[in-house]
């Protein structure tokens, strides 16, 4: 499965997929598209998609433009340098919300890009004190902030999925991560790009972070950090990246959404098949892309997690990009977020739970796409699910009650 040959790309695809290139009256209404990434491994099918002429299959005329930071993504996003990009699942609800700072922008998911394969990586020397679980940190937090120099962590963006990761984690250990503007905390909550937080943890000046892969694998390559935990640890197959829209780009260009979600999902099976992950990590690590070695890239996507403290096994939850309905824009995840945007004090009283998952979260657009190249392997999912805490979230459940519910919290309104 070396290249993406007719015969590899097609065997195994259900019906319909042969001959599914746009006709003229599905040409995208826009055709040159400027697609945004960030240095993470996650941003492969995008990347795939264009390597691999997918794009250009349905139509699209791509480029790739790797931003500096997810600040910088989401501001291109919404005056139109980029018309579709890699982003955080949490970006496109606040933007939507006019959330942390950012100007009201309407935004949309068609598309769930990635579950699993991000981290919580902690300095070398908590090695051996502390692994999985956050109680162990508890007393190196308190003693900490006792003396006037709490620890710091970091995250990659403030309403972000790894800003919610940590603080899921740190909170189930008892340590107050603080509220959105930092109030209220057992630590210091600071943003960094994801490319950058390996030096700023080498020059000391963090305990740990969370961030998405190589930039975990790469902290244990250089020898100055551990994995505490993995993302799937805590939530296995959360979800993670989106491919993200503007509402007004969506709403007039459907057609042109349609085609880079065919294509999309063309990458996304072809990233998933084990054989050619070796090929995936060889193609994103480049210079323009992740700019990280393929051996720092690969393990993780092959499941071989050595954690930089003496354990190592085999994960079956893995970075996927495609396999147990990874792509559809599930809106139980948007409640989910939605949920931890009220329990942090980012959102003044309870947020309309309902109505902004149903904004921003497009179903409608996924299926519509997958209809028309035969794709029936997408569904909407209801089901409630159980984090490494035990805590049951249940999206057909009381949804305040939840946010509200938890024993660390920051709460406004």
């Amino acid at each position: 499965a070396k290249g993406l040959g007719v015969t590899a790309l097609l065997s195994g695809l259900p019906t319909g997929w042969v001959g599914s290139v746009f006709a003229a009256d599905d040409a995208p209404e826009v055709a040159d598209l400027k697609f945004g990434i960030i240095a993470l491994t996650d941003c492969s099918p995008i990347v795939i998609a264009h390597e691999k002429g997918l794009f250009k299959k349905y139509g699209i005329n791509s480029t790739v433009l790797k931003g500096a930071s997810w600040a910088a993504i989401r501001d291109s996003l919404s005056n139109g340098d980029i018309q579709a990009t890699h982003m955080l699942l949490g970006m496109p609800l606040a933007s939507s919300m006019g959330l942390a700072g950012a100007p009201k922008k309407p935004m949309v998911i068609p598309w769930i890009m990635n579950r699993n394969g991000q981290a919580i990586t902690l300095k070398k020397d908590l090695a051996g004190k502390i692994a999985a679980d956050p109680k162990a940190l508890k007393p190196l937090v308190d003693d900490a902030k006792a003396k006037g120099t709490p620890m710091t962590f970091a995250m990659t963006f403030p309403p972000g999925t790894h800003a919610m990761w940590i603080r899921y984690w740190l909170a189930a250990g008892g340590i107050n991560p603080g509220d959105a503007m930092g109030g209220n905390a057992d630590i210091a909550l600071v943003t960094v790009p994801p490319p950058q937080m390996v030096a700023n943890m080498k020059a000391g000046k963090m305990d740990g972070f969370c961030v998405g892969e190589p930039w975990n694998a790469r902290s244990i390559g250089d020898q100055i950090g551990f994995t505490a935990i993995a993302s799937q640890g805590i939530w296995k197959d959360h979800p993670e990246k989106v491919c993200a829209f503007t509402a007004e780009f969506a709403d007039k260009n459907p057609k042109t959404v349609k085609a880079v979600l065919k294509a999309l999902q063309e990458a996304s099976v072809w990233a998933d098949v084990m054989e050619n992950r070796p090929e995936l990590a060889k193609i994103v690590s480049a210079p323009t892309y992740i700019n990280c070695p393929p051996e720092v890239i690969l393990p993780r996507l092959q499941g071989k997690y050595d954690m930089g403290d003496g354990r190592k096994f085999r994960d079956p939850n893995y970075m996927i990009f495609s396999e147990r309905n990874c792509n559809y824009p599930q809106p139980k995840y948007a409640k989910w977020f939605l949920t931890q945007f009220r329990r942090w004090g980012f959102t003044q009283g309870a947020p309309d739970y309902e109505a902004i998952s149903a904004q921003v979260m497009r179903p409608d657009l996924y299926e519509a796409a997958m209809k028309e190249i035969g794709y029936t392997g997408g569904s909407r999912n209801d089901v409630a699910e159980t984090l490494f805490d035990g805590i049951t979230f249940d999206p057909k459940g009381d949804l305040e009650a939840y946010a509200t519910g938890f024993a660390v919290k920051n709460l406004k309104g």
